[in-house]
């Protein structure tokens, strides 16, 4: 789909430090940065812990199951924020004194997502007496019903947006339930699960736990490297306080304080662990754990994130970057096939329905989610891909949205307008996962671009690039590159600064496939460039001889020689 490129308005930044290179001030006030206050990213400036409603009920459960010594269960979630939350959870049970703790993390392919009855039967049969969920369990109202028959208590840590009704649980910790006052509505579960650990280490001094054990209170700082990898890898808004959580796990990261199984993964990714970005948790670190999820089982990537020793660490590293690879082929394989869907249904621009469901047979349930992100970027449409369950007759569907179009909002209205069509949903503003019927598929269809075509504006339909501008060739150097990289952490919400202007194109020439490696000049300086997966019929194209190009500014780092490089967003031919 053809993309126009924005620029930003300018917006004043007079509010912000007078030190501050101009351009990154703009960008910083661009983004909403309200005060230098924000910008310290200290974690004195974290939201308060006592805001976060559900704590205290949490602690007292969670306090007299430690005293009792009862087995405790964490149940997790298949995605990195699902490992994350649960090793934390872990960890931080450990560093309480436990040593009656495990957890459980549903088979996705055969149990579904959350807390499910069957899950607490597993759970029951092994002794359960409390359970913890880690980023699920606010819409797992069977689950909850079920261990509340058999007797078993449970603490519900969560994110995802409540329903109407909430389970019976006996506490619930989630910001995005009816009257929590905590300001960071887009925390990840993993954060949730920070803030419970924090609460419940100043309840338990309280109560002289640690004395009483003669153990030394924890340093839940310790934690922060789960946390910045999960708030990343879960593409959560990076508001202020997950930012200050991000950079703060980021730093710990980087002095070399983190653990055998972050190191691990860092090593098998290839990446400078004393140099790590936020980016790396997205785009390296994030998906090799998914992989277990998605293609095999979540507890080998929460067994490698607990592992106590580097050599454990870095042969389940190993693994996961096998995983990752096969997980990488089948989805390019799910691509191409959704690809010649689209092709045989023949769309124009102007014909595009303005939504997306497609199903296949033969599709993978674990990269339906990758698969749908890919054709929502592609096609800029709000976009659902479906896979058939294990018995054949249901289809688990993974959904990505487009700014302007809240996805579970959406689900929720269908449902209420056509209750048979889902069998469940949940998620967010621009991600959800559903359930149905596989006879209702054409159904649903209908449903979905119906529903998707009342509540989308035609402008919301328009493929736009946002640009902080253009870039005075002066600062067009490893220095500022460099100061932007240390100016993070940039993620969702709060994009790395992307420049635009328009080169003369010296090289172009495709690598790996599918990437066009350019040279371009602007001002008698030359610049390398990469854009990643490109149309191949129409790049490289020698009748171009100027580009319109979208880059951030990166700094390459090839044989130990820093280089600036141009990473392309968007590049169109230029007739200036």
């Amino acid at each position: 789909m053809l993309k126009k490129i924005v620029r930003r308005n300018k917006v004043p930044d007079e509010h912000l430090p007078a030190n501050l290179h101009p351009i990154l001030k703009q960008v910083y006030a661009s983004r909403g940065v309200s005060s230098d206050i924000e910008l310290t990213l200290a974690t004195q400036s974290l939201a308060p812990v006592e805001s976060m409603k559900g704590l205290l009920q949490a602690c007292e459960v969670l306090y007299l199951a430690l005293k009792n010594q009862q087995q405790i269960f964490i149940i997790g979630d298949f995605d990195a924020d699902g490992a994350t939350s649960t090793a934390l959870m872990m960890e931080a049970l450990s560093l309480f004194g436990s040593k009656f703790h495990q957890f459980l993390v549903p088979n996705r392919f055969e149990y579904g997502y959350g807390l499910t009855a069957e899950i607490v039967d597993i759970a029951a049969k092994q002794g359960a007496k409390l359970l913890i969920t880690v980023d699920s369990g606010i819409s797992c109202h069977a689950g909850v019903e079920r261990a509340k028959e058999l007797g078993l208590q449970v603490i519900v840590t969560d994110h995802h947006l409540a329903g109407k009704n909430l389970p019976p649980a006996d506490a619930i910790v989630n910001p995005n339930q009816p009257d929590c006052t905590f300001v960071s509505k887009s925390i990840a579960g993993v954060g949730v699960a920070f803030y419970f650990c924090l609460a419940m280490r100043k309840f338990l001094r309280e109560k002289n736990w640690f004395d009483e054990l003669a153990i030394k209170e924890p340093n839940i700082a310790q934690l922060l490297d789960l946390v910045a990898l999960g708030t990343v890898a879960d593409v959560v808004s990076l508001d202020a306080n997950n930012r200050i959580l991000v950079e703060q796990g980021l730093k710990r990261i980087r002095a070399g304080v983190t653990r055998p199984g972050i190191q691990a993964l860092i090593e098998v990714a290839g990446k400078n662990q004393q140099k790590l970005v936020a980016s790396d948790f997205g785009f390296a670190l994030g998906p090799r754990i998914n992989a277990a999820g998605r293609l095999d089982n979540m507890a080998f990537g929460i067994n490698c994130l607990l592992a106590d020793n580097l050599m454990n660490a870095r042969t389940m590293a190993q693994e996961l970057d096998s995983l990752n690879k096969t997980r990488r082929e089948i989805e390019q394989g799910m691509q191409q096939e959704a690809e010649t869907v689209m092709k045989d249904l023949n769309f124009t621009e102007a014909s595009m329905p303005h939504a997306l469901a497609l199903f296949h047979p033969e599709w993978h349930q674990g990269v339906i989610g990758i698969v749908a992100g890919r054709l929502k970027e592609k096609y800029h449409r709000p976009t659902i891909v479906f896979a058939q369950s294990e018995s054949g007759d249901e289809l688990k569907g993974s959904a990505r949205s487009i700014p302007g179009l809240h996805i579970r909002d959406l689900l929720e209205h269908i449902d209420s307008q056509h209750p048979e069509l889902i069998i469940k949903f949940g998620g967010h503003a621009m991600a959800a996962g559903l359930s149905i019927d596989k006879v209702n598929f054409e159904l649903f269809q209908q449903a979905f671009i119906e529903y998707a075509k009342l509540w989308l504006k035609p402008e919301f339909l328009e493929g736009t690039v946002i640009s902080d501008g253009a870039l005075p060739s002066q600062v067009m150097t490893l220095d500022f590159a460099q100061m932007i990289r240390d100016g993070g952490p940039w993620g969702q919400n709060f994009p790395e600064p992307l420049f635009d202007d328009v080169f003369t194109l010296v090289q172009q020439r495709i690598v790996g496939e599918k990437h066009l490696k350019i040279m371009v000049e602007k001002s008698g300086q030359l610049y390398d460039g990469i854009a990643f997966n490109v149309d191949v019929k129409q790049w490289p194209n020698a009748q171009v001889k100027q580009v319109h190009l979208a880059y951030r500014l990166d700094i390459n780092e090839f044989r130990n020689k820093l280089s600036l490089q141009l990473m392309i967003e968007h590049i169109s031919p230029s007739f200036l």
